[in-house]
Formats: structure tokens, sequence, C-alpha cells
């Protein structure tokens, strides 16, 4: 077993899975929603746990599927998978940097029911914050719906939004088996609930000003960069091993 590639597979999908938490779609929802509808700190936690619980989920059943096809091509073509491997990941860090470059971003989560729709001019560049208007006349702050109906709307907001870029590091760690597969997963269960309750948390008792607004507009170039260097790492690593 390589280590050196066990070991930056498992510290790319923490830093992947984190930072992608980070990002105000992971918590703020939570929090607005929190406000108003006048919540405790525990039950808002409790509720932003679950909905990252299904995000986990839902992730790792598509990156189940990735595993098990990765599996069936990774015995067929042995080194030839791996160095393919690289490539793709070199693809996919070149598409994430086009489209920083580009101005689209990584897609975000919307509100079911929200009339702020996704679209190549929701930049979110002014102040306040976009969830303030996306939230209003919606099931999750209106006085007509129950509790229920907000926590099924905010569970299945983010359930149905999967971490895209994780995806790929399930890839990466297709030569590493099953045993790969378990630890990755138990990675983005640990990355994805940690970020989103210690940012949820955090605004919740006080910090209004604690930012994040940055991760959400590079979050494409930050990606890119990290599977490139992912991509070339396995590449050379590989080519190493092979002589």
């Amino acid at each position: 077993m390589n280590y050196p590639i066990l070991t930056t597979v498992a510290f790319t999908g923490f830093t992947v899975a984190f930072f992608h938490a980070a990002i105000p779609t992971h918590w703020l929802p939570f929090v607005l929603v929190s406000r108003a509808r006048r919540w405790s700190r525990g039950k808002t936690l409790a509720v932003a746990a679950l909905a990252g619980l299904g995000h986990v989920l839902l992730t790792s059943l598509l990156g189940l599927g990735i595993a098990w096809f990765g599996f069936q091509l990774d015995a067929s073509l042995g080194e030839i998978f791996i160095r393919g491997t690289g490539v793709v990941l070199l693809a996919i860090g070149g598409f994430y940097g086009w489209r920083q470059l580009h101005g689209h971003g990584v897609l975000h989560h919307h509100a079911p029911g929200g009339h702020h729709q996704p679209s190549e001019e929701c930049e979110h560049e002014h102040e306040r914050s976009h969830w303030d208007e996306e939230l209003q006349d919606t099931e999750l702050v209106s006085d007509k719906a129950g509790d229920w109906a907000a926590i099924s709307g905010l569970f299945m907001m983010l359930t149905l939004s999967p971490c895209e870029g994780f995806l790929p590091v399930y890839l990466s760690g297709v030569q590493f088996g099953w045993r790969g597969f378990v630890v990755l997963s138990l990675i983005l269960a640990v990355a994805t609930l940690t970020g989103m309750l210690a940012f949820t948390w955090l605004t919740l008792v006080g910090f209004e000003r604690f930012k994040l607004k940055s991760f959400e507009q590079f979050e494409a170039g930050l990606l890119g960069m990290i599977f490139i260097v992912l991509g070339l790492m396995m590449l050379l690593m590989e080519h190493g091993h092979a002589h």
C-alpha cells in the first residue's frame, strides 16, 4: 500500500469537505431560520447535524457508485488506471479553475420555494446575505407552517445538494479498495459535520462579523488547485514506484 498517497488523499478529502462546509450555504440558513422561529441553540445545532448527515449520506452513496465502478476498471487496467486517475484529477482541477476564472464558481444550494433562483448573475456581491431574501415567503420561516416543515425543508435543501467536490476524492482512493472508501466516508462525515456545527455555533453565539464569504467566492479556484496538486502527486508517485 502506498502510504504517502493514502495520506495525501485523506488530507485532501478532509480539506475539501471542511472548506466546503465553511461556505455560508451550509450554516447560514439554519441560523436565519432559527432566529425567525426562535429556536434554541441546541435545537438549531441538532437540525444542522441532521441535515449534515443527509448531505454526507447522499455524497457517500454517489461515492459508492464511483468506487464500485473504479474497482472494476482498476482490476482490468492496473497501473494504467492509477495514471488515468491522475490525469482525470488534473482535468477536474482545470475545469474548476476555468469556472473560477469565468465567475461561475461552484453550484449553490437554494432554499426550496425560494424566489431567488441560481443563475450566472447570482454573485451575491451585496452586503446583505441573499438568504435573507430567499427565505422570505417560504415554509422555512412562515408562521403558517410548523417546525417540522422547516426542518424537513432544510434537510432536503442540503441532502439533495451533495458535496460534488468530494466525489473526485473517492476516485483517487479507488486504489486502496473498500478500506479506502470507508476511511474517506468517515473523513467526509467528520469534516462536514465539524465545519457545519462550528460555524453555525459561532454565528449563534454572536460572531456576526465572522465572514467566510471569500470561501464561497473562491471555492472553485481552491478546489481546482487542490485537485491539480493531488493529480500531479499521484502521477509522480506512481512514476517513481514504477521505476
